[in-house]
C-alpha cells in the first residue's frame, strides 16, 4: 500500500467519523467523536474548498497534499461493497507550519506524529449545499513546552476552519 493511498484511507476514516455540525463543545455533551472540530457552512462545496485553501495560503503555508476522499469513495464503492452515497463531495487538505512544527517538535521530537496537519471538507450525498468543515484537535500532552507548543497548532488549524466557514 502507498504512502499516498494510506494517507487517503486514514483522511477518510476521518470524515466519516464526523457528526453533521459538532463543535468541541458538543462534543462535550457526547454527541460526537471527541476531538473533532466541525463548522457548517451553507454554500457551494467549491467556494468553501476554495476559502480553505485561502484561509491556509493566506498564512503563508503551503498545501502538500490534498486527499480527494469523496472521489476515491466513489470510485471503489462497488468494490468494496459499497451500499450508498456517502458524499456529494470530500476533501481533506495536508500542510505544515515550519515555524510551529519547529516549536512543536523540540518541545519533544515525538510530536512529529502530528505532521503533517489536515483540515477537510466535506457535503453529505444527502444533505447538499450544507458543507462541513473542520480539523482533528491535535492531544494537548507532555511538557508544558509541548503543550503550549500544541495548543498553538490548535488555534492554527481552529482558525483555518473558522475563516472557511465565514466565522
Amino acid at each position: 500500500m502507498t504512502g499516498l493511498f494510506k494517507t487517503a484511507l486514514v483522511a477518510s476514516g476521518l470524515a466519516l467519523a464526523m457528526p453533521v455540525g459538532a463543535s468541541l463543545a458538543d462534543m462535550a455533551k457526547g454527541s460526537g467523536p471527541e476531538g473533532v472540530t466541525v463548522y457548517q457552512v451553507t454554500g457551494d462545496f467549491e467556494d468553501v474548498r476554495f476559502d480553505l485553501e485561502s484561509a491556509i495560503v493566506n498564512r503563508g503555508l503551503v498545501i502538500d497534499y490534498t486527499s480527494h476522499i469523496g472521489e476515491m469513495l466513489a470510485r471503489t464503492k462497488d468494490d468494496v461493497g459499497g451500499a450508498k452515497d456517502l458524499y456529494a463531495n470530500a476533501e481533506a487538505m495536508l500542510f505544515c507550519s515550519a515555524n510551529l512544527s519547529r516549536k512543536v517538535m523540540e518541545a519533544d521530537i515525538a510530536n512529529i506524529a502530528y505532521c503533517p496537519y489536515a483540515v477537510f471538507a466535506y457535503e453529505a450525498a444527502s444533505d447538499p449545499g450544507a458543507v462541513m468543515v473542520g480539523f482533528r484537535h491535535l492531544a494537548e500532552t507532555g511538557s508544558e513546552a509541548s503543550k503550549k507548543a500544541i495548543g498553538e497548532v490548535n488555534a492554527l488549524l481552529d482558525g483555518i476552519a473558522k475563516e472557511a466557514a465565514g466565522e
